[in-house]
């Protein structure tokens, strides 16, 4: 039950490496990719690499299918790509040519999701298993395989960090990560807030709470919360003793299109993505 819904290891490693790549995404394409980089693995005469990717459709033999909500795609400039189609994460290792891109040694988690998300997750994962040609117009990117099928994109813009909802999916360890248990009730699934006013509040994953955070450049340092005090079934309680864990103390932060990474000192983080506003998630009350 609970194995089935956590994701181990390298499968979703390639989330981590949006902690290397700067303090906020929503540059152009090509920004700051036409530097030295000595140690790139991944370069492009089409910048693709750096940037936060929306994926807007899939077309397979001339049918169009629009992505689920949430689905990106990433390369980042040491070779690796993490890709998300409404259901699992996926990591993989990227080549970039030119205009040809190849992704090999797939991993990813292995969530069941609704028929038509996994189709769509399927059929995605197959494309990008082809050699991939992209072209770019603007902020809109085009990946076609060596079957003519096509991936569209956009480039995401970032979110802000002040004032969104954001979503805590993964637990963070140094160069390993874990999917939060898909199956947590919905009023306690761990999320957080800053407000303008210097506050984060949220759900650790049990307890509600609230707290201070001061944030300078890339860096924050979480006062102590305060919060309600319920016992909750193991679930719960390993993710809210996780959260917590990042959440109290100096950390640092980066924000790649729709996706926040919080590190504490001790290598230990989360990665949340944007969720719609919630009348219950944003009020909360420690």
């Amino acid at each position: 039950m609970r194995t089935q819904r956590m994701a181990t290891g390298v499968s979703v490693l390639a989330l981590l490496t949006l902690a290397a790549c700067g303090t906020d995404a929503g540059s152009g394409p090509g920004s700051g990719s036409g530097g030295g980089g000595g140690g790139d693995t991944a370069r492009s005469d089409v910048p693709v690499t750096g940037v936060a990717w929306s994926v807007d459709s899939l077309t397979v033999d001339g049918k169009r299918t629009a992505a689920p909500e949430g689905s990106r795609l990433e390369i980042d400039r040491k070779g690796r790509a993490t890709a998300y189609f409404g259901c699992n994460h996926i990591g993989a290792k990227a080549e970039v040519d030119g205009d040809r891109i190849t992704l090999s040694e797939q991993a990813h988690t292995e969530m069941a999701c609704g028929e038509s998300v996994d189709a769509f997750e399927k059929a995605a994962v197959a494309a990008l298993g082809s050699e991939l040609t992209a072209k770019l117009s603007g902020e809109k990117l085009t990946l076609t395989t060596e079957g003519d099928d096509t991936l569209a994109l956009s480039e995401e813009k970032a979110a802000d960090l002040v004032g969104t909802r954001w979503a805590v999916d993964t637990l963070l360890d140094g160069e390993s990560a874990t999917s939060v248990p898909a199956d947590l009730p919905e009023d306690r699934a761990p999320h957080l807030t800053f407000g303008e006013d210097g506050t984060v509040q949220g759900n650790y994953g049990c307890n509600s709470y609230r707290g201070t955070a001061e944030v300078k450049g890339s860096a924050i340092t979480f006062g102590p919360p305060a919060g309600t005090k319920k016992l909750c079934p193991d679930p719960e309680m390993e993710t809210e003793r996780a959260v917590l864990t990042v959440l109290d103390g100096p950390a640092t932060y980066t924000i790649k299109g729709r996706t926040l990474t919080i590190t504490a000192d001790d290598g230990k983080g989360i990665a949340a993505t944007v969720a719609p506003e919630e009348g219950e998630g944003t009020r909360e009350q420690g």
